[in-house]
């Protein structure tokens, strides 16, 4: 019994030298990483189809795991601290304990089946919010051809953003939080006035144009978080863009600005772990 790299290294040892041994190995850690990753996209997939009431809450989800990101002093972030109980407990988070509840079950399916270790509820939290921003845009297509789930999906997958989603998918192996995040450094975002949210997306690196496209994970009613934003007339300017663009066939500004502005909120002070999940692979038989 042989492993892959032992028989890289006894069997063909004129063939490959070791930088090429090296690309073989970083090769084989990519596809168990897209393999791991695209099985849970899947699962969430069908969770979020079968459960889109729970689409408003695992946006708001990921944006308060990640929101508490200080810059100053480098701490907070989407660390996946939301999931320990005292956090999730606090005022602006007990509306999400069924969405935690949603991917605790989950989680323990996903775990089962590992060959690289669990899953971090850094990583489960933000992929969870890129599903349910998925089934948005779907949502969008399908209504645009008058609520007809087949012609939606071609549209979708024609002229819609799944192609925007390689950046986010890299990121796969976020730091996993010990401990609570301090209290204090969220807002509930449907009661703050559009200037504080302004300033909250300020300290952790956005623009008002960022803050508009962002809507959608700051209330459940798109249309009236849009309509209180668009009162501030530094963020008014791309609400306005961002409801026009949703008018054409593809979207294409809304989706692509909201898929970048998430990618970088989802990975706010994070160093990523480009090894995470990987595992040694099953040794061969050869047979001399």
């Amino acid at each position: 019994m042989l492993s892959a790299a032992a028989l890289t290294a006894s069997f063909w040892p004129s063939a490959f030298s070791d930088s090429r041994a090296a690309h073989a190995a970083d090769l084989i850690q990519r596809l168990q990483r897209a393999k791991f990753l695209g099985s849970i996209q899947e699962k969430l997939r069908v969770i979020v189809k079968e459960n889109q009431a729970l689409i408003p809450s695992l946006l708001k989800l990921a944006l308060n795991d990640a929101a508490t990101y200080d810059k100053g002093s480098k701490s907070g972030g989407p660390n996946g601290s939301i999931s320990f109980s005292s956090e999730l407990n606090r005022q602006e988070n007990k509306d999400l304990v069924e969405a935690i509840q949603t991917l605790e079950t989950l989680k323990k399916d996903i775990d089962a089946d590992s060959k690289g270790g669990p899953i971090t509820w850094a990583d489960l939290i933000q992929i969870a919010a890129q599903s349910a921003m998925k089934r948005t845009f779907l949502n969008a297509a399908i209504r645009k051809c008058g609520g007809n789930v087949e012609k939606g999906e071609q549209l979708y997958s024609a002229y819609g953003s799944s192609g925007q989603w390689g950046q986010f998918d890299k990121q796969f192996g976020r730091s996993q939080a010990t401990e609570p995040d301090p209290e204090g450094r969220l807002l509930a975002w449907n009661e703050a006035s559009p200037s504080a949210i302004k300033a909250k997306f300020d300290q952790l690196g956005f623009k008002p144009r960022q803050v508009a496209v962002m809507a959608i994970f700051l209330g459940e009613d798109l249309k009236v978080t849009e309509a209180k934003l668009a009162t501030d007339p530094e963020i008014a300017p791309w609400v306005d863009k961002y409801q026009k663009s949703r008018e054409t066939v593809s979207q294409t500004d809304y989706e692509v600005d909201l898929i970048t502005t998430f990618t970088k909120l989802s990975t706010l002070g994070q160093s990523i772990n480009y090894e995470a999940y990987t595992y040694a692979p099953p040794p061969i038989k050869l047979k001399l």
